[in-house]
Parts: C-alpha cells; structure tokens; sequence
C-alpha cells in the first residue's frame, strides 16, 4: 500500500512570525528572544490596532541585568518586531510589567524593581521583599519612554496585573506585599490600591483572612460589584474576593473549583459578559498551611464563566506542552507559564506566556467561541 503523502508541520520558527496551527485551529507566533531568559508577559492593543508585548529578559530572574524589554505587532502586519530593552536599572532585577492604556491616551508601562542578587547574597529564598513598584509614560504608542518614576516604595511591595477603571471612573489596582522572613512567600498579603483622581493619589486597602493570595485579577460583573482572582502560593486551587462597593470592602477569599500551582493567572471580563481565566490547570497540595512551589507548570488552558466567576463549565487546553501526564513523568514538560490575556476590539482574544522553559514569549489568538466548542 501506498504511504499517505503528510504535510509536515512543525514549530521551527521563532522570528515573531505569524502562522497557524492546524491542531488548535489558532494563530500563533514565538517572538524572537536574544536573551538567556524571558518571563511574566502582558500584552495592550493600542488605538491604532497595534498590539504591544512586554515582558523581563536576561539572564536569571532576580539578577541586575533583568530588565523590561518590549516587541510590537503592528497593525495589518505578520510579524511581531525585535524586541528592545526599555529599563536599565543595573542594580535592580526589574520584574513583572503590565501595561495600562489611560484615558488621556498615555501608556503607563508599571513594573517591580528589587534589589538585584549578588554574588554572595546569602538570602534564603528571594529578594522580593526588597521592590518597589515603578512607571514609565509614553505618549507615543510606546515609541519612547520617559522617566522612570516610583508609584509605590514598598519595601516588598509587588504587582503583575494591569489597572482597571470602573464604570464609576475609580481606578483600582491589585498589588500584594511581600515579607524578609522564611516563608518562601507564604506570608504575602494583598493589598488594593484606589485612586479616584486618575492615579495621582492612591489609598490601600486590605483583603481579610487572605495570607498567600497574590496576583489579584480584579473585574467588575456589574456596576460597583466586583470580584477578585487569586494566585495561591500553596499550590491548591484559584481563590476568588467578591466586593460590592466599588472595592471598598472585601468578603474573605474562599477557593473556586479552579486548581492552581502557584504561578500567575489572567482573568479578564469579556465583552460577552462571561469572564475568562488562563491559567494552568494543575494543582499540587491540599494543605492551605504548606507552602508549595512546584517545577511543573504544564499545560496552559482558558476556562470560561457565565455565571459571574462562580463556576467554569467550559475549559479547553491552549498550549499542550510535551503531552507527559503522569504523576511520575509530567515532570518531562517544559515550563508554560504566567498566561496572560485580553480582549482587542474586534472581539478576539490575545495571550501570551512564557514558552519553553522562558526561551520564548508565545503570542496565540482565538476567539471565545473557540474554547467553548464553537468552529
């Protein structure tokens, strides 16, 4: 019998070429990385169509030449750029940005800067509890960037998501405090942060009973009542904070059916009404005492909520990774990691996250539809 002629395909290419996956059915690219590493993406689209990624690069996280560096797609184009580094604190590891597009037509590119590692730093874990939370304007579409300037000191202060603005006009933004103890972070607490003047004061706000939660993914279901995503540094499940007051006050985090391995997810509200989450879809640990990080951190999947964040009936894996399942060899994926997710103007959705053991940021698109079975 005559072998069947295949069409081979394959991921080789990491140019920030555009192509499309016949297994998902989705576009995707691998932005070129000329770095040893790359972490913690977020993605904006600007006004003009253009859609932005940023992200840290360098060598290993918490050394003093991680920096933000940032890459474009533009509009009606292919091809994500070269990216280029756009902070240059050499004696900071700068960490973590998200990018937030103001109403005055501003790009706030906010980020943590920490003390960087040193040769004979004999710290315990991290130096985490040592950053700031910083800023840098464009008024350009991200062409250039101004000064760098401190939004909050600290110390230990930290971010990973990106400001919201309210149906009322309050800005919130989720932060969350880390601490010099032997914790591992197990100690960290939230904190949100409100400006009722477009950011140029902030007031704090605690979170009760919600030692470990970080990462907060803030939406607003309804006018003045919102609800709270949490990464959870014990390895267990999702935790979700409900407000009904513009963020005021907060009910104590209770776990959603959301498992979660102590790494960074993105919850967004979509123009549907349903929210979405990205996340990976694995957890280690039941015990909310017990500090866990784990090394897997495979596959990557959305899940979608019409109910307000209270269930996730429909879930679909985004990034499969090697395909190792078992409790004894899943440890053979490489690491996919800290998704990131919004929603462009056209409806379609944009994540990115980091691909490969951070050899890469990975940018995929898709549609709604698409993760709750639609062609």
């Amino acid at each position: 019998m005559e072998r069947t002629k295949l069409v081979e395909w394959k991921i080789t290419q990491r140019d920030g070429r555009l192509y499309y996956n016949p297994l998902l059915n989705i576009t995707e690219a691998l932005i070129q990385n000329p770095w040893e590493s790359c972490h913690a993406s977020d993605l904006l689209e600007l006004q003009n169509g253009d859609l932005l990624c940023c992200w840290f690069a360098g060598s290993t996280e918490g050394n003093g030449d991680i920096s933000i560096a940032m890459s474009r797609l533009p509009a009606g184009k292919s091809t994500w750029t070269m990216p280029i580094m756009v902070t240059d604190d050499v004696n900071c590891s700068e960490q973590n940005p998200s990018l937030f597009l103001a109403p005055n037509g501003e790009i706030w590119m906010i980020y943590t800067a920490q003390q960087a590692k040193q040769p004979k730093d004999q710290s315990k874990f991290n130096l985490q509890y040592t950053a700031e939370i910083r800023r840098k304007r464009s008024k350009d579409n991200g062409n250039t960037w101004g000064d760098t300037e401190v939004m909050f000191h600290g110390p230990g202060t930290f971010c990973r998501q990106k400001i919201q603005v309210l149906s009322n006009g309050r800005w919130i933004f989720g932060t969350w405090i880390c601490f010099a103890d032997d914790t591992r972070n197990g100690s960290d607490i939230p904190v949100i942060w409100i400006s009722d003047d477009q950011g140029s004061s902030w007031r704090s706000i605690d979170i009760p009973e919600s030692k470990g939660r970080v990462h907060g993914n803030i939406i607003e279901n309804e006018p003045g009542k919102l609800v709270v995503f949490f990464r959870s540094r014990f390895a267990d499940y999702i935790y979700l904070s409900k407000s009904d007051d513009n963020g005021e006050t907060w009910s104590v985090p209770v776990r959603t059916e959301l498992p979660n391995n102590n790494s960074s997810i993105s919850a967004i509200k979509l123009k549907s009404g349903s929210i979405g989450i990205i996340y990976n879809p694995v957890h280690f640990n039941e015990d909310v005492s017990k500090v866990v990080w784990p090394r897997q951190r495979c596959p990557i999947a959305i899940a979608i909520s019409k109910d307000g964040g209270e269930s996730f009936p429909w879930q679909r894996i985004v990034e499969m990774g090697e395909g190792f399942t078992g409790s004894i060899n899943d440890c053979n994926n490489l690491r996919y990691e800290y998704p990131v997710m919004i929603q462009g103007k056209d409806s379609r959705m944009h994540a990115a996250y980091s691909w490969g053991t951070r050899r890469n940021i990975k940018y995929i698109c898709l549609d709604e539809s698409w993760v709750c079975g639609g062609k």
